[in-house]
This record gives C-alpha cells, sequence and structure tokens, in this order.
C-alpha cells in the first residue's frame, strides 16, 4: 500500500480489496472457538433450519472484510485506529465456498479540530459473493495521521 496520509482520501474514491474464498473448515474452526450457535458449526441442524445448510458466523464474515482492508484501504504506516462502526449489515447468508469480494468507498474527509495530527476517513465498505450481492456492509470512520506528522 502507498504511504497515505489522511488529506490523500477523497471523498468518492473507490478500493478494490480483492478477493477471498471461504472454507467449511474456515467457518467450522471460528464458530467452534468463537460463535457456536448450531448454524455455524452442524451441518445437520442447519440443513434443517431457514438457511438450508451451513452459514458463516457474521464476525468471521467482518473480519474477512477487515483482513481486506488492511491489504487494500489502510495504510499500515498511517493508521490510527478508527473510533468505532456506525453501521453493520449483515444482508446474505454466507456459505462454504462463497468467494467473498471487497470494496471501500471513502464518504468524507475531515481533519481533527482538537488534534490536527489526525484526520478521520467516513467509508463504506462492502463484501459481495460470486453472485455480486453484498452480503455484508460495513459503514464507519479510520483514524489517519495527516501531513502535518509527516513534517515532525
Amino acid at each position: 500500500m502507498t504511504l497515505r496520509y489522511a488529506e490523500d482520501y477523497r471523498p468518492g474514491e473507490v478500493f478494490d480489496l480483492g478477493s477471498h474464498r471461504i472454507t467449511e473448515t474456515e467457518i467450522l474452526d471460528f464458530a467452534r472457538q468463537y460463535d457456536p450457535q448450531p448454524m455455524h458449526v452442524d451441518k445437520e441442524f442447519a440443513a434443517r433450519s431457514h438457511y438450508g445448510g451451513l452459514i458463516s458466523s457474521g464476525w468471521l464474515t467482518a473480519l474477512i472484510l477487515f483482513r481486506l482492508m488492511l491489504r487494500g484501504f489502510v495504510c499500515q504506516e498511517t493508521s490510527l485506529g478508527s473510533p468505532g462502526h456506525d453501521e453493520t449489515r449483515w444482508l446474505k447468508p454466507v456459505r462454504p465456498g462463497d468467494m467473498l469480494h471487497g470494496r471501500v468507498e471513502v464518504t468524507e474527509v475531515r481533519n481533527s479540530k482538537s488534534k490536527p495530527e489526525m484526520g478521520f476517513v467516513q467509508n463504506t465498505a462492502t463484501l459481495s459473493n460470486q453472485d455480486g450481492e453484498v452480503v455484508l456492509r460495513i459503514r464507519s470512520t479510520a483514524i489517519f495521521k495527516t501531513r502535518m506528522t509527516a513534517d515532525k
């Protein structure tokens, strides 16, 4: 990732984050440890449920999107974390074998009034499946160093 400060992000700018194929093993391993609901860990139960089969934990799906964002949107050298997410929506179930594709659009950029060495980059990140259906949408804010920091 190219060195990018808060001011280098532009509203309307879109970042293609690449893809990730989710596996049954990932779904089961994650769910057994962190989200052991039957639709995530029990194939027979999941098949009889309204999901019609095993599905990923929404939290695993969100972490896959986050990993893609770290590779294709977040500049590690200037990132200062995030104050949080404004919206997280799981729109469709994610199933073993799905090819997930990430995308981020910058919606607003502003410098901090009280801490001019940091800027806020609001964005909407989506994860879509192989059929182009959005399975996850997250609206959040990332904090990045400003160019003022580079001058120090």
